[in-house]
């Protein structure tokens, strides 16, 4: 006998299984798998589905399926109902006007608040402001405070909400200007910290506090600090050209690739791998800024590279690197006077000046 609910709701369930069968809701071949479902739910819940007395007395006047749907109109009804009432709108809770009684009971709450802050137990400090805000919503100071608990408790994106929400509520309560500055910092927007620190000093008057003030030169400094630091990381190409319309250093060039200029050039080459054909300094290459801008140039200059592509001495100079041969001595590569020529052009220099050491604009890029 079914002496629980659930054992009873099990019968029922059995109940409308074999009823699903009798009355064509369920075809004639899906009697086995309907029957191994009745058995498996009587074994589960230790009841007899066969026990027709068992089977009324759990289902009563109405079947499950009755039951169900008297659930469903209920529900429509309801959901129907529902529609029809407007939802209220999110500032209601602000626009709430609390009785004198209410607020002295947010009151307390906060000043419970204000002593859990003192005690630094600030989980139940944010709680305590949090009642206080259900007691009196849209109150700036209960908003203000609770800020500044989670900013104590390191929650900054809570602080920012509830300091941006207070400020909004009343612009003039300076201490929420002040903990929206420390909460923008901290999450890295020392702009926004700085704006919030300068609307308060605003309507603090007078030049703002001495408190206000510090902040917003804490913030300052932190704007000038980032802005000289992405100035500094951008690369300084204007030096990397030559200047004065001259032309590059290119036996410096082409000492960077292991060839020698005259002389003791030619030795260093030997000693080095350069001119006998070794491999140049690739790490001395990529940081020089000679060959930072000619790459530049070349790659914003198709033709540039078509005619050094179809350049003989190059053409051999790849074709001899390809196969092992090591590098050519470049600064008689640099001789050619084609080849001196592009090279110019790659690295910004003009055609006058020549090539000669006493040029400016030359010596000045390759010191640099």
């Amino acid at each position: 006998m079914a002496t629980t609910t659930k054992q009873r709701l099990a019968l029922a369930i059995c109940d409308f299984l074999t009823t699903s069968l009798t009355d064509g809701t369920l075809p004639a071949e899906e009697k086995d798998s309907i029957d191994v479902a009745i058995n498996c739910i009587g074994e589960s819940f230790k009841v007899d589905p066969t026990d027709s007395a068992a089977v009324s007395a759990a289902t009563g006047t109405q079947n499950l399926l009755q039951i169900y749907g008297v659930y469903e109109k209920l529900k429509s009804t309801t959901s129907a109902s529902s529609a029809a009432k407007p939802a209220p709108a999110p500032e209601a809770a602000e626009d709430k006007i609390p009785s004198d009684a209410e607020k002295a009971e947010a009151e307390d709450l906060k000043s419970q608040g204000n002593r859990a802050m003192a005690s630094k137990d600030y989980p139940t400090a944010i709680d305590l402001y949090t009642q206080a805000l259900a007691v009196y919503p849209g109150n700036a100071i209960y908003l203000s405070n609770r800020a500044a608990a989670y900013s104590a408790a390191r929650d900054h994106a809570s602080a920012r909400s509830d300091a941006e929400a207070a400020v909004r509520l009343d612009p003039k309560y300076t201490k929420a200007w002040s903990r929206l500055g420390l909460a923008r910092f901290a999450l890295g927007d020392a702009k926004g910290s700085m704006d919030a620190y300068r609307q308060g000093i605003e309507y603090e008057g007078n030049g703002g506090s001495d408190a206000m003030k510090k902040g917003f030169e804490t913030a300052r400094r932190r704007v000038e600090e980032l802005e000289a630091e992405a100035a500094s990381s951008v690369p300084d190409l204007a030096g990397s050209a030559p200047r004065g319309g001259g032309a590059p250093d290119l036996a410096s060039l082409a000492s960077l690739f292991g060839g020698g200029g005259a002389g003791a050039g030619a030795g260093a080459g030997a000693r080095e791998g350069g001119g006998g054909g070794g491999m140049p300094d690739f790490s001395s290459i990529m940081n020089n800024p000679m060959f930072t801008s000619m790459a530049q140039n070349l790659m914003s200059n198709p033709d540039m590279m078509q005619n050094l592509m179809s350049n003989p001495r190059l053409r051999e100079m790849a074709d001899r690197f390809s196969t092992g041969g090591g590098m050519p001595d470049l600064s008689t590569l640099m001789s050619d006077p084609n080849i001196a020529d592009m090279a110019r052009n790659m690295m910004g220099g003009g055609s006058g000046g020549g090539a000669g050491g006493n040029n400016p604009g030359a010596g000045r890029g390759a010191d640099q």
